[in-house]
């Protein structure tokens, strides 16, 4: 059975979980879809941008199965968290931008999906949340390591510790999503943010990326350094000339890729 639609139409790929009638909380199945999907868009160059949402107006994803999650001992638990982080990374690494539009609950892992994601839009109904504690766990997709890295320490152990949800607003105000739109459109909210991504220079959208997810994980020096090295290289391309020709002539550009 296939959990996850993949729907493609001018340059944008619609990454669908399509599990409903279970909010469409993750499995291995899911993540094993998830991967596969992932590495497929990595090479089709047809795609530029990648939108993840959840299936129905209640939930983004509303986290884990529970009841797979209860049948793992230490070793079995570990592997599991190994198994999810990769996944997620694999979406984080990915080198064309991917925006999560979520739609109702985003909880544990989740949340955590989300968080992976480069940008993230929530519809005014959303809830995101971190509620492992109450299950005795922690988060164990990253949502440790990445959220805290977004929103700061202290505001990620309030949500980590209590377990409460926050709802879209909150989000908003720390930083955790960068836009609220009305449920009824997010849709067509996230196609326009792709659109306008998608006018911009393919290759200065990989450094950019490639930019801030290497550059947050070093000292500031030295992410500098790598930053000045990408804008050098950008400066030799033909799409620089592009872009700044057109501004330049007052057009629109055309960029090739190149």
């Amino acid at each position: 059975m296939t959990f996850t639609l993949v729907e493609k139409a001018d340059r944008i790929a619609w990454v669908t979980l399509n599990r409903p009638e279970k909010l469409n909380a993750l499995n291995n199945e899911v993540l094993e879809e998830l991967e596969q999907i992932f590495a497929d868009l990595e090479q089709d160059a047809e795609v530029g941008v990648v939108v993840l949402t959840g299936a129905g107006e209640k939930a983004f994803v509303a986290g884990a199965d529970i009841a797979e999650l209860r049948t793992l001992d230490t070793a079995g638990a570990r592997v599991q968290a190994l198994r999810g982080q990769a996944v997620y990374q694999r979406i984080e690494s990915l080198p064309k931008p991917v925006i999560a539009a979520v739609n109702g609950f985003a909880l544990g892992g989740g949340c955590e999906l989300a968080l992976a994601c480069h940008i993230r839009i929530a519809s005014e109904t959303a809830r995101f949340g971190l509620p492992e504690v109450s299950l005795g766990l922690i988060p164990g997709y990253g949502g440790t390591q990445r959220l805290p890295r977004l929103v700061g320490k202290g505001v990620a152990l309030d949500m980590i510790l209590s377990g409460d949800m926050v709802p879209a607003a909150d989000a908003l105000r720390m930083g955790l999503v960068s836009r609220v739109v009305p449920a009824a459109d997010l849709k067509a909210a996230a196609t326009k943010l792709a659109k306008t991504i998608l006018s911009r220079g393919p290759l200065a959208l990989r450094s950019a990326l490639a930019c801030v997810n290497e550059g947050i994980e070093m000292p500031q020096d030295q992410g500098l350094q790598y930053e000045a090295a990408m804008f050098g290289l950008l400066a030799a391309t033909q799409d620089m000339q592009e872009g700044t020709g057109a501004f330049l002539e007052k057009r629109p550009a055309a960029f090739k890729g190149l």
